[in-house]
Protein backbone atom coordinates (compact mmCIF):
# COMPACT_ATOMS: atom_id res chain seq x y z
CA UNK A 1 0.00 0.00 0.00
CA UNK A 2 1.55 3.42 -1.21
CA UNK A 3 2.32 6.38 1.57
CA UNK A 4 0.02 8.53 -0.57
CA UNK A 5 -3.66 5.96 -0.39
CA UNK A 6 -2.56 5.52 3.47
CA UNK A 7 -2.79 9.07 3.81
CA UNK A 8 -5.96 9.36 1.97
CA UNK A 9 -7.23 6.22 3.55
CA UNK A 10 -6.62 7.79 7.03
CA UNK A 11 -8.38 10.85 6.12
CA UNK A 12 -11.18 9.46 5.00
CA UNK A 13 -11.72 7.05 8.01
CA UNK A 14 -10.53 9.19 10.95
CA UNK A 15 -13.77 11.25 10.82
CA UNK A 16 -15.83 8.57 10.89
CA UNK A 17 -14.36 6.34 13.13
CA UNK A 18 -14.04 9.61 15.70
CA UNK A 19 -18.27 9.74 15.36
CA UNK A 20 -19.90 8.30 18.55
CA UNK A 21 -22.67 6.84 16.66
CA UNK A 22 -20.44 4.57 14.32
CA UNK A 23 -17.97 3.74 17.54
CA UNK A 24 -21.24 2.80 19.76
CA UNK A 25 -22.25 0.66 16.71
CA UNK A 26 -19.22 -1.21 16.57
CA UNK A 27 -19.06 -1.63 20.14
CA UNK A 28 -22.17 -3.37 20.33
CA UNK A 29 -21.03 -5.98 17.05
CA UNK A 30 -17.77 -6.27 19.29
CA UNK A 31 -19.72 -6.97 22.41
CA UNK A 32 -21.78 -9.64 20.89
CA UNK A 33 -19.12 -11.36 18.90
CA UNK A 34 -16.86 -11.46 22.33
CA UNK A 35 -19.74 -13.28 24.28
CA UNK A 36 -20.97 -15.30 21.14
CA UNK A 37 -16.69 -16.60 20.80
CA UNK A 38 -16.57 -16.63 25.26
CA UNK A 39 -20.12 -19.06 25.37
CA UNK A 40 -18.97 -21.05 22.43
CA UNK A 41 -15.62 -22.10 23.60
CA UNK A 42 -14.47 -24.65 26.25
CA UNK A 43 -13.29 -23.03 29.46
CA UNK A 44 -10.28 -24.09 32.04
CA UNK A 45 -10.16 -21.34 35.57
CA UNK A 46 -7.05 -21.17 37.27
CA UNK A 47 -6.82 -19.91 40.60
CA UNK A 48 -10.00 -17.43 40.57
CA UNK A 49 -10.03 -17.46 44.36
CA UNK A 50 -8.90 -13.85 43.67
CA UNK A 51 -12.11 -12.56 42.07
CA UNK A 52 -13.85 -13.92 44.54
CA UNK A 53 -11.98 -12.52 47.10
CA UNK A 54 -11.95 -9.36 45.85
CA UNK A 55 -15.04 -8.82 44.37
CA UNK A 56 -16.12 -6.45 47.22
CA UNK A 57 -13.07 -5.03 47.70
CA UNK A 58 -10.61 -2.98 45.64
CA UNK A 59 -7.78 -4.48 43.51
CA UNK A 60 -5.72 -3.75 40.74
CA UNK A 61 -6.35 -6.32 37.77
CA UNK A 62 -3.38 -6.28 35.67
CA UNK A 63 -2.48 -7.76 32.06
CA UNK A 64 -1.36 -7.25 28.81
CA UNK A 65 -2.47 -5.20 26.28
CA UNK A 66 -2.78 -8.11 23.41
CA UNK A 67 -4.50 -10.44 25.98
CA UNK A 68 -7.58 -8.21 26.95
CA UNK A 69 -10.35 -9.54 24.72
CA UNK A 70 -11.94 -12.39 27.04
CA UNK A 71 -10.80 -10.76 30.06
CA UNK A 72 -13.80 -8.00 29.97
CA UNK A 73 -16.71 -11.10 29.96
CA UNK A 74 -14.64 -13.38 32.89
CA UNK A 75 -14.68 -9.65 35.27
CA UNK A 76 -18.37 -9.34 34.24
CA UNK A 77 -19.32 -12.71 35.11
CA UNK A 78 -16.88 -12.00 38.50
CA UNK A 79 -19.23 -9.53 39.21
CA UNK A 80 -16.92 -7.09 40.00
CA UNK A 81 -17.29 -3.39 40.19
CA UNK A 82 -14.21 -1.77 38.20
CA UNK A 83 -12.99 0.98 36.20
CA UNK A 84 -10.64 0.42 33.29
CA UNK A 85 -8.03 2.47 32.39
CA UNK A 86 -8.71 3.76 28.79
CA UNK A 87 -6.60 5.67 25.94
CA UNK A 88 -7.65 9.41 24.88
CA UNK A 89 -6.62 7.82 21.41
CA UNK A 90 -9.77 7.41 19.26
CA UNK A 91 -8.89 3.37 19.65
CA UNK A 92 -9.39 4.18 23.03
CA UNK A 93 -12.20 5.53 23.25
CA UNK A 94 -13.46 3.20 20.78
CA UNK A 95 -13.05 0.07 23.78
CA UNK A 96 -13.68 1.93 26.88
CA UNK A 97 -17.17 2.20 24.95
CA UNK A 98 -16.73 -2.07 24.36
CA UNK A 99 -16.19 -2.09 28.25
CA UNK A 100 -19.08 -0.13 29.40
CA UNK A 101 -21.52 -2.70 27.75
CA UNK A 102 -19.22 -5.11 30.00
CA UNK A 103 -19.70 -2.79 32.82
CA UNK A 104 -16.72 -1.33 33.31
CA UNK A 105 -16.45 2.27 33.55
CA UNK A 106 -13.49 4.34 31.96
CA UNK A 107 -11.01 6.57 33.17
CA UNK A 108 -9.16 8.18 30.11
CA UNK A 109 -5.51 8.60 30.00
CA UNK A 110 -1.79 6.56 28.96
CA UNK A 111 1.55 6.84 29.83
CA UNK A 112 1.98 9.45 27.03
CA UNK A 113 -0.91 11.11 27.82
CA UNK A 114 -2.50 12.02 30.75
CA UNK A 115 -0.61 9.90 32.71
CA UNK A 116 -0.22 12.19 35.83
CA UNK A 117 -4.22 12.89 35.98
CA UNK A 118 -5.28 9.74 35.18
CA UNK A 119 -2.97 8.27 38.08
CA UNK A 120 -4.65 10.75 40.66
CA UNK A 121 -8.32 10.40 39.49
CA UNK A 122 -7.50 6.84 39.35
CA UNK A 123 -6.67 7.02 43.20
CA UNK A 124 -9.89 8.87 43.90
CA UNK A 125 -12.27 6.54 42.32
CA UNK A 126 -10.96 3.60 44.14
CA UNK A 127 -10.24 5.41 47.66
CA UNK A 128 -14.62 7.29 47.71
CA UNK A 129 -16.28 4.67 45.59
CA UNK A 130 -14.14 1.10 46.91
CA UNK A 131 -14.14 -0.18 43.38
CA UNK A 132 -11.38 -2.11 41.36
CA UNK A 133 -9.25 -1.17 38.39
CA UNK A 134 -8.38 -2.99 35.40
CA UNK A 135 -4.96 -1.56 34.13
CA UNK A 136 -3.32 -2.92 30.37
CA UNK A 137 -0.17 -2.09 31.45
CA UNK A 138 1.90 -2.56 28.34
CA UNK A 139 -0.48 0.16 26.51
CA UNK A 140 -1.69 1.61 24.59
CA UNK A 141 1.66 1.72 22.64
CA UNK A 142 4.09 -0.68 24.23
CA UNK A 143 6.61 -1.50 24.65
CA UNK A 144 5.16 -5.03 25.18
CA UNK A 145 5.30 -7.53 28.15
CA UNK A 146 7.08 -4.28 29.45
CA UNK A 147 4.88 -3.09 32.65
CA UNK A 148 4.48 0.38 33.23
CA UNK A 149 4.42 2.11 36.66
CA UNK A 150 0.93 3.18 36.51
CA UNK A 151 -0.59 -0.06 38.27
CA UNK A 152 1.98 0.31 41.26
CA UNK A 153 1.39 3.64 41.56
CA UNK A 154 -2.64 2.60 42.30
CA UNK A 155 -1.87 -0.10 44.43
CA UNK A 156 0.89 1.61 46.81
CA UNK A 157 -1.53 5.05 46.78
CA UNK A 158 -4.67 2.93 47.89
CA UNK A 159 -3.30 -0.67 49.87
CA UNK A 160 -5.15 -2.69 47.23
CA UNK A 161 -3.27 -5.50 45.55
CA UNK A 162 -2.02 -6.02 41.82
CA UNK A 163 -3.61 -8.96 40.41
CA UNK A 164 -2.33 -10.23 37.47
CA UNK A 165 -4.77 -11.90 34.83
CA UNK A 166 -4.40 -13.85 31.39
CA UNK A 167 -6.12 -15.96 29.04
CA UNK A 168 -5.17 -17.94 26.49
CA UNK A 169 -6.64 -20.18 23.83
CA UNK A 170 -5.94 -23.14 21.76
CA UNK A 171 -7.07 -22.07 18.75
CA UNK A 172 -5.60 -18.09 18.31
CA UNK A 173 -5.95 -15.25 15.95
CA UNK A 174 -3.24 -13.53 15.97
CA UNK A 175 -3.77 -9.20 15.08
CA UNK A 176 -0.73 -7.59 13.35
CA UNK A 177 0.25 -5.25 15.75
CA UNK A 178 3.01 -4.59 18.36
CA UNK A 179 1.13 -6.40 20.74
CA UNK A 180 -0.31 -9.86 19.02
CA UNK A 181 -3.18 -9.04 19.86
CA UNK A 182 -5.05 -12.20 20.66
CA UNK A 183 -8.79 -13.46 19.39
CA UNK A 184 -10.11 -16.94 20.62
CA UNK A 185 -11.66 -18.51 17.15
CA UNK A 186 -14.85 -20.03 17.94
CA UNK A 187 -15.65 -23.64 19.46
CA UNK A 188 -11.93 -23.63 21.38
CA UNK A 189 -10.42 -24.30 24.68
CA UNK A 190 -9.85 -20.70 26.61
CA UNK A 191 -7.52 -21.36 29.36
CA UNK A 192 -7.69 -17.95 32.16
CA UNK A 193 -5.31 -17.73 35.04
CA UNK A 194 -5.71 -15.12 38.07
CA UNK A 195 -2.36 -14.80 39.33
CA UNK A 196 -2.36 -14.43 43.34
CA UNK A 197 -2.43 -11.17 45.32
CA UNK A 198 0.93 -8.91 45.33
CA UNK A 199 0.63 -5.91 47.70
CA UNK A 200 3.10 -2.70 47.46
CA UNK A 201 4.12 -1.12 50.62
CA UNK A 202 3.35 2.39 50.48
CA UNK A 203 6.98 3.92 51.20
CA UNK A 204 8.29 2.29 48.23
CA UNK A 205 10.52 4.15 46.03
CA UNK A 206 13.89 4.72 44.13
CA UNK A 207 15.65 1.10 43.29
CA UNK A 208 13.22 -0.61 45.82
CA UNK A 209 10.33 0.81 43.56
CA UNK A 210 11.83 -0.49 40.34
CA UNK A 211 12.76 -4.49 41.64
CA UNK A 212 9.04 -4.34 42.60
CA UNK A 213 7.92 -3.80 39.38
CA UNK A 214 10.73 -6.00 37.43
CA UNK A 215 9.56 -8.60 39.67
CA UNK A 216 5.72 -8.39 39.08
CA UNK A 217 6.65 -8.22 35.55
CA UNK A 218 8.61 -11.72 35.28
CA UNK A 219 5.43 -12.71 37.38
CA UNK A 220 3.65 -11.54 34.30
CA UNK A 221 5.32 -12.67 31.41
CA UNK A 222 5.74 -16.17 33.19
CA UNK A 223 1.90 -16.43 33.66
CA UNK A 224 1.75 -15.53 29.81
CA UNK A 225 4.40 -18.30 28.14
CA UNK A 226 3.40 -21.00 30.35
CA UNK A 227 -0.24 -20.36 29.21
CA UNK A 228 0.87 -20.74 25.62
CA UNK A 229 2.91 -22.98 26.11
CA UNK A 230 -0.10 -25.12 26.33
CA UNK A 231 -1.04 -25.24 23.08
CA UNK A 232 2.26 -24.94 21.73
CA UNK A 233 1.90 -21.05 20.27
CA UNK A 234 4.06 -18.97 18.91
CA UNK A 235 6.45 -17.39 21.91
CA UNK A 236 5.70 -13.26 21.86
CA UNK A 237 8.62 -10.96 21.86
CA UNK A 238 9.17 -8.59 24.08
CA UNK A 239 10.19 -5.07 23.94
CA UNK A 240 8.20 -4.30 20.84
CA UNK A 241 6.55 -0.73 20.13
CA UNK A 242 3.85 0.77 17.93
CA UNK A 243 5.59 2.69 15.93
CA UNK A 244 8.81 1.07 15.66
CA UNK A 245 6.45 -2.30 14.48
CA UNK A 246 4.85 0.03 11.91
CA UNK A 247 8.02 1.30 10.63
CA UNK A 248 9.31 -2.48 10.49
CA UNK A 249 6.17 -3.48 8.30
CA UNK A 250 6.60 -0.49 5.98
CA UNK A 251 9.50 -0.82 4.72
CA UNK A 252 9.56 -4.73 4.11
Amino acid sequence: MSKGFRKVWKKFWTPILHNPIIQWTLAVVLAGATWFVFLTSKHKFTNTESLKKYRTKPAVFVFFHGRCAMLSPIIKNAHIKSYCVASRHKDGRMMARLQRLFGLRAIYGSSSSGAVAVMREGVRIMRNEKVSMCVPVDGPSGPSLHLQDGALYFARMTGAPIIPCCFSCSRPIYMNRWDKFMIPKLFGTITVNIGNPVYIDSNLRGESFETKRKEIESIMIKQLYDMDKEFNLQKIEYGLNATEYKKHNRNK
